[in-house]
């Protein structure tokens, strides 16, 4: 598994379960079309590009080309790389048919495809990096701030996310890969909630 600097963005959860099988970082979805009507999402590629960069993956077939169109149309074009998958006829294991086009997307992909449809698109992988971050925000350190784990820290998580202007609806470890996006541990921990 390789550690990658960019965000990543996907369309669902099944493609973020295949991709975090071969890299390890940050990896979003766009919950499909609810993109389209999701300003606080869409605000939150914005700030995940300018902060890291952002790929993204789509499935090959139609419906996955209109969903990186809008993003395009999000994200400054100097933040932003695309990953592509190849036109693989076949149907997910999970599914009792093929999709509609009868391509395989993103979750169907093997992992050495999907590898290296990332290297093609340029993404910048940890050994590549000049500056690694290695001091990153733990579950501890949210448990600490009282983030998670206690009485009271969903509210107080929720005015974090409030504060930092991100989408409502992040879990706590979405936050958490959100938060080590934006902001090193330093200033997380200095946080005032």
């Amino acid at each position: 598994m390789r550690q990658i600097k960019e965000v990543i963005v996907v369309e669902g959860r099944y493609d973020k379960n295949a991709l975090s099988q071969v890299v390890d970082g940050v990896i979003l979805e766009t919950s499909g079309f609810g993109i389209f009507n999701d300003k606080q999402k869409q605000k939150l590629f914005r700030q995940m590009a300018e902060k890291r960069g952002l790929i993204v993956l789509t499935d090959s077939d139609g419906a996955g080309f209109v969903i990186r169109n809008f993003i395009k149309s999000c994200v400054p074009p100097g933040y932003l790389k695309h990953a592509y998958i190849p036109d693989i006829y076949g149907k997910e294991k999970r599914k009792k048919s093929p999709s509609k086009e009868g391509k395989l997307g993103v979750e169907g992909m093997r992992p050495e495809i999907l590898l290296n449809a990332l290297i093609k698109a340029g993404a910048s992988f940890n050994d590549e990096l000049t500056t690694e971050k290695t001091d990153y925000i733990t579950k501890a350190d949210m448990y600490f701030k009282g983030l998670s784990g206690g009485e009271g820290s969903r509210s107080k998580r929720l005015n974090l996310i409030k504060k930092l202007d991100l989408p409502e609806h992040l879990t706590a470890d979405g936050l958490l890969d959100v938060l080590n996006a934006l902001m090193s541990r330093e200033e997380f921990l200095n946080l005032q909630l």
